[in-house]
């Protein structure tokens, strides 16, 4: 899975609910699935440019989402926190333990 796809798959595992739901299958089939421009327009009954033109749209409202509320972006410091704290616990001793306690406070204000 390259790099946009999986960030518009975190977009739409947060923000998807919130696409209309045309938007939702198409994006569904095209990131999701891995259907063709042209297999979903034949699919749906659409140009292959309606298609496209739907997909646009559809990141352009899940990445303005996540630029107004954030949500995935505080998942992912969240989970590289919790991961940092996890490689901690391994090695623990006082020391590893007061930075254990600065990163849980991190993730105290991040919730």
């Amino acid at each position: 899975m390259n790099g946009k796809t999986l960030e518009m798959a975190l977009l739409y595992d947060f923000y998807g609910e919130l696409l209309t739901a045309k938007q939702q299958e198409c994006f569904d089939l095209y990131f999701n699935e891995d259907f063709s421009l042209a297999e979903i327009a034949e699919n749906k009954g659409i140009s292959r440019q309606g298609v496209r033109d739907i997909l646009v749209r559809a990141e352009a409202v899940l990445t303005d989402y996540e630029a107004k509320i954030g949500l995935v972006s505080r998942f992912s410091r969240i989970r590289d926190i919790v991961s940092s704290m996890e490689r901690d616990i391994d090695t623990l001793d006082e020391e590893k333990a007061e930075k254990l306690r600065g990163k849980i406070q991190d993730l105290k204000g991040l919730i």
